[in-house]
């Protein structure tokens, strides 16, 4: 089986187990942009994205691109956030579009079309998705993901403070740990060596929350992608106290505690360096 036909939980772990766990999020915020000196336009979000992809392409795991952040330029931010996929798809860096979709029937179809189908310019080799219009809504995405040997993040425990007013919430078991019952389910149906196709959104930030509603990670058969270290404040010890026994994998998502060293593209990559060094270190990868 060649690296492009495995599934893309176990292509991605490879990736991991090679380069480090850092996944550099693009996120060309109009605040970043103007610290690049960037003008906040088409053209600026094109120059931010692909000097990241430039000092990190080849030489990370994954890249996260924030869509909403290339959706705000119209059609030509979409353009930009394509020659993203395809630069990383040149590097052999694998592309983890930030989009978190989630809606019912053909329109989710749509979506997974989009975001997952075999010609879509916009398909990377992962998307973020919302199941809080119920997890079996997402299943014209998780069956496209599978078809073209894509990957799903679900969210489950997010790293902002007012998720917990939903995900926090079930007299026995809450619906963060039913959205983590029901991905590991998925998995189980499909193909994997390592991690199964459908991934986890869980907060670097949770802290003890995972203890306290009963979640128990380790039990988990995918890759669980973790925004909150660096600038959002999880250190490297957060994350190996924070998932413990899953730690090989834990997919850590840095934008602004990366991006902040840009424009300068040796800056950038050794940054991203650094903290992979500093992570493998910890994750006792």
């Amino acid at each position: 089986m060649t690296a492009k036909d495995r599934p893309a939980g176990d292509r991605l772990y490879r990736a991991m187990r090679d380069k480090g766990p850092l996944c550099v999020g693009i996120d060309p915020h109009p605040a970043l942009l103007a610290a690049w000196d960037l003008p906040d336009d088409a053209a600026g979000c094109e120059s931010f994205a692909l000097t990241v992809m430039e000092a990190v392409g080849g030489e990370v795991a994954s890249v996260k691109p924030q869509v909403a952040l290339f959706e705000r330029h119209g059609s030509a931010g979409l353009r930009v956030l394509e020659r993203v996929v395809a630069e990383g798809r040149a590097s052999g860096t694998q592309v983890i579009c930030d989009a978190k979709r989630g809606d019912i029937g053909s329109t989710m179809a749509a979506y997974a079309d989009a975001w997952l189908g075999g010609t879509s310019p916009l398909a990377g080799d992962s998307v973020t998705l919302s199941p809080y219009l119920g997890f079996g809504s997402l299943v014209p995405a998780l069956d496209a993901a599978d078809a073209h040997r894509r990957g799903t993040f679900v969210l489950a425990l997010t790293s902002n403070p007012e998720g917990a007013d939903v995900q926090h919430r079930g007299q026995e078991v809450s619906v963060a740990k039913s959205i983590v019952a029901q991905a590991a389910e998925e998995n189980r149906r499909r193909e994997a060596e390592f991690a199964g196709p459908c991934g986890l959104v869980v907060g670097a930030t949770v802290g003890p929350a995972l203890e306290t509603l009963g979640i128990s990670l380790a039990e988990f058969n995918g890759l669980i992608l973790a925004p909150g270290y660096g600038a959002q404040g999880a250190t490297e010890s957060d994350l190996a106290k924070v998932f413990e026994g899953a730690t090989d994998r834990v997919v850590v998502a840095s934008s602004r505690g990366v991006l902040q060293y840009g424009p300068d593209a040796d800056a950038l990559a050794g940054e991203a360096r650094r903290c992979n060094e500093a992570l493998m270190t910890a994750l006792g990868h």
